[in-house]
C-alpha cells in the first residue's frame, strides 16, 4: 500500500519512470503524449539536455544560500532576465517556490504597499467569479471558484467577485464586444464606489482564464478598460499569469497581447518548467519605491525563496525559449492546433465552445449545443474524458464545475512548445477519440 498521501485516496495512479521530450513513460513501458504539461509546466517537454547540465553545474557550484544572508549570481541573472522582457516599468523579482506562493506574496505586497503610502483603510480585493489564483488561503480567497472555497469558507478573507470576461456564457444575445467590455467595467467601477474607493487594494485577474474555465481570454479592450477604472480609483492591476505566462499564449508575459502593464504580475508554471519548483512576483517600480522610501523591507518571505538551483533550472528554460525562438513556434503550432480543433470539433454536437490563445487551448462540453445546457455533474465527464484520453496514450487536463464551480466540464490542452506538427495533429486525433468514448458523437 502507498503512503504517499495522494490527491485522490481512491484513485490508482501510474508510476512515471521516465521523461522523453514530449512523452512520461510509466513503470509499465506505455508512453503518453503529454498534451497539457501536466498543468501548463513542462512547455520543454522533458528532460531537455541544456536544463540538465545547467542544474548539475549549479548543483556542484551552490544548491542553496539562505536569502536573509546572500544574493547569488544565478538569481541575479534571472531576475536581469525577466526584467529585460516584461512590460515597461516592471523593475524587481520576488522569487518563491510556486504559483500559489506567488499568489500570497503579491497580496501581501499590494496590502504593504498602500500601508507605506498612508493608506491603511485599503485591505479589500476585487477578482473574478469562476477565476483560480491558487490553493493557499489568501489566494483561495481571491479565487472565485465555488467548489474549491466552499470547504473552507470560514477560513478566508472576505473578497468581492465580479462578472467573468466569459463571452461564451456572459456576452448577451446581440451585445457587441464593446458593449461587453463596457458593461464589465462599468461592473468594476459600480463595485469599487460601493465598496469605497479608499477602501480597495486592487484588481486580481488572469489575463486568460486556465484551469476552473479551460483558457478563455477576455475580449479585446477589456484589460485597457480596466486598467482605466483602477487608475481612476487609485487600484492596483494585479494580474496572475502563473499558467498563462512565459510564453504559453504566444508572448512571454500574456498581458503583452492586452496592451497595459500590471503593478504586479506573477508567474510560475513555464517559468521553471518543471524542472524545478519556481514562482515569481514582479513589481512595478512605483511599488518598489513606496516600499523602499518607508520601511525599506517587504515583510514576507520563505525559507526556499530565491532558491539557486531552482532559479538556474529557470534561467536555462527562459535562454532556451529566447535563442531557439520558441515563442514564434508557440504562435505557429497554436495556429495549427486551433485549426486542427475546429476542423475536427466545429460540428460536434457536445462541443459549445473553442477557445484560446497560442499553446493554450480549451473545449467546453455541454449536452445540448444549441441551449449551452451542461451535462449533468453526477456524470463527472470530465473524470472520464481523462481516464479515455490516458487510455489513448494523451495527457490532457480536464475539470468539472467550469460554468458555476459544480456545472460544466471543459478539457485544458497546453502541449510542450517543442511540439512538431505530427504531434498536434497526433493530439487532436487522440483527443477526438476520447471524446467519442466519453461523451459519443
Amino acid at each position: 500500500m502507498s503512503r504517499v498521501f495522494h490527491r485522490r485516496l481512491d484513485a490508482d495512479y501510474p508510476t512515471a519512470v521516465a521523461g522523453e521530450g514530449v512523452h512520461l513513460v510509466d513503470a509499465a513501458g506505455r508512453r503518453y503524449l503529454d498534451a497539457s504539461g501536466g498543468a501548463a509546466v513542462s512547455c520543454l517537454g522533458h528532460g531537455h539536455p541544456e536544463v540538465r547540465e545547467a542544474i548539475k553545474a549549479q548543483v556542484d557550484r551552490l544548491a542553496f544560500a539562505h536569502t536573509g544572508f546572500f544574493t547569488t549570481e544565478v538569481a541575479e541573472r534571472l531576475a536581469d532576465h525577466l526584467v529585460a522582457h516584461a512590460p515597461a516599468g516592471i523593475d524587481k523579482v520576488y522569487f518563491v517556490s510556486g504559483g500559489s506562493e506567488a499568489m500570497e506574496a503579491a497580496l501581501k505586497l499590494a496590502r504593504q504597499y498602500f500601508v507605506e503610502r498612508g493608506e491603511p483603510r485599503r485591505g479589500r480585493f476585487v477578482a473574478r467569479r469562476q477565476s483560480y489564483h491558487g490553493n493557499t488561503l489568501g489566494a483561495l480567497a481571491v479565487g472565485g471558484n465555488a467548489w474549491r472555497r466552499a470547504p473552507f469558507a470560514p477560513l478566508l478573507v472576505d473578497v468581492e467577485h465580479v462578472t467573468p470576461a466569459y463571452a461564451y456564457r456572459e456576452q448577451g444575445a446581440g451585445e457587441s464586444d464593446a458593449a461587453f467590455v463596457d458593461r464589465l467595467a462599468g461592473e468594476l467601477d459600480a463595485t469599487i464606489e460601493r465598496l469605497g474607493p479608499e477602501t480597495v487594494v486592487g484588481f486580481v485577474a488572469e489575463p486568460v482564464v486556465g484551469a476552473t474555465m479551460g483558457a478563455v481570454p477576455a475580449p479585446r479592450g477589456y484589460f485597457a478598460a480596466i486598467r482605466r477604472v483602477l487608475d481612476r480609483h487609485g487600484c492596483l492591476l494585479i494580474l496572475d499569469e502563473v499558467m498563462c505566462g512565459m510564453g504559453r499564449t504566444g508572448t512571454l508575459y500574456a498581458c503583452e497581447q492586452e496592451g497595459v502593464t500590471p503593478d504586479l504580475v506573477t508567474v510560475a508554471k513555464g517559468l521553471g518548467a518543471g524542472y524545478a519548483p519556481i514562482g515569481a512576483l514582479l513589481a512595478h517600480g512605483r511599488v518598489v519605491e513606496a516600499i523602499r522610501r518607508g520601511s525599506g523591507a517587504f515583510q514576507h518571505g520563505h525559507t526556499y525563496v530565491g532558491h539557486a538551483l531552482a532559479c538556474a533550472a529557470a534561467l536555462a528554460v527562459q535562454e532556451v525559449i529566447e535563442r531557439d525562438d520558441l515563442l514564434a513556434r508557440v504562435r505557429a503550432l497554436g495556429a495549427r492546433l486551433d485549426a486542427g480543433l475546429r476542423a475536427r470539433f466545429g460540428d460536434h454536437p457536445h462541443v459549445g465552445d473553442i477557445r484560446g490563445r497560442g499553446l493554450f487551448r480549451g473545449l467546453e462540453l455541454v449536452a445540448d449545443r444549441a441551449t449551452k445546457q451542461p451535462f449533468d455533474p453526477a456524470l463527472a465527464l470530465h473524470a472520464r474524458l481523462k481516464a479515455e484520453a490516458m487510455a489513448r496514450g494523451l495527457m490532457v487536463y480536464p475539470m468539472g464545475g467550469t460554468v458555476d464551480g459544480r456545472r460544466g466540464d471543459h478539457v485544458l490542452l497546453a502541449p510542450p512548445f517543442i511540439c512538431t506538427e505530427a504531434d498536434i495533429d497526433t493530439i487532436v486525433d487522440r483527443l477526438d477519440a476520447a471524446v467519442a468514448a466519453a461523451v459519443g458523437g
